[in-house]
């Protein structure tokens, strides 16, 4: 059965820290491949500041092109929005019955994770793949989740967000160094992130 890890983002843009964290789960882990599912709309995140899904779309696979082992997917522009990953889930395993899907996530995503449609439907029928992230609040809230499906891995922290690289492009900065270079080169010739 091909194992694969799902991603899911917004991917506004994809940067540098998205594919070593995706490079280092393929290298340490039995995944034959990680797909990063552009997501359409996020139910927790405000609509305006995403660029179009499929400009979304056509960065990743820009910034994936020289990855074998990665995919964009665009699963959930098909499927009715807000996506909630449990439906995605669903939907992937119907179409593809000899596939084993993962669910790829940072921590904090673990500790909000009681919020999510269906959470204890998504721990119980899939294996969750967390990864560390460094937790802005002072009081960290760590996640008493326990489960044989959860496993944590310590990937490297990247501290790097697509909102901080936005922000950055808005006030003429360079963020050359946070991009894979086909992402930089799409950006740079056009006026996304501008206004």
């Amino acid at each position: 059965m091909k194992k694969i890890g799902l991603f899911f983002g917004s991917f506004n843009p994809i940067h540098i820290g998205h594919l070593i964290l995706a490079n280092y789960i393929l290298e340490n882990s039995d995944m034959n491949e990680l797909w990063f599912v552009v997501s359409p709309q996020n139910p927790f995140k405000e609509k305006k500041t995403l660029l179009k899904d499929n400009n979304r779309l056509e960065m990743v696979e820009l910034a994936i092109k020289n990855y074998p082992s990665m995919r964009a997917s665009n699963v959930e522009f098909g499927l009715p929005t807000p996506s909630y990953t449990i439906d995605t889930l669903t939907y992937l395993k119907e179409k593809y019955p000899n596939y084993s899907f993962s669910l790829i996530m940072g921590e904090d995503n673990l500790n909000s994770l009681h919020k999510w449609k269906n959470a204890d439907l998504l721990i119980e029928n899939h294996h969750i793949i967390v990864y560390p992230r460094i937790d802005t609040n002072q009081a960290k809230e760590t996640s008493n989740i326990q489960h044989d499906n959860i496993s944590v891995i310590h990937a490297p922290i990247i501290e790097l967000s697509a909102t901080e690289i936005r922000n950055m492009i808005k006030d003429g900065k360079n963020v050359r160094p946070m991009l894979p270079p086909e992402v930089f080169d799409y950006l740079d010739g056009s006026n996304f992130y501008r206004d």
